[in-house]
């Protein structure tokens, strides 16, 4: 774990989140306080989105598709 004071840490901000993915990084500022900095991981996959509702059927799509190759 590294630790950082606010100046240097804004300073260095790149480095710091660049260390802060594989350990916890802490940033202390003068009047004590301490905070905590490390990698939140999505868990969620970027193709994971929702569908969506049509009418069209099967048919109307696959027609829609050869029309726009014919062209």
């Amino acid at each position: 774990m590294k630790a950082y004071n606010y100046s240097d840490a804004r300073k260095r901000l790149s480095e710091v989140l660049d260390i802060a993915k594989n350990e916890e990084v802490l940033i202390k500022r003068r009047s004590g306080e301490t905070f905590s900095l490390v990698l939140k991981k999505s868990t969620q996959s970027p193709f994971d989105i929702p569908g969506i509702t049509t009418k069209a059927t099967t048919e109307d799509i696959l027609a829609a598709i050869r029309d726009s190759r014919s062209r």
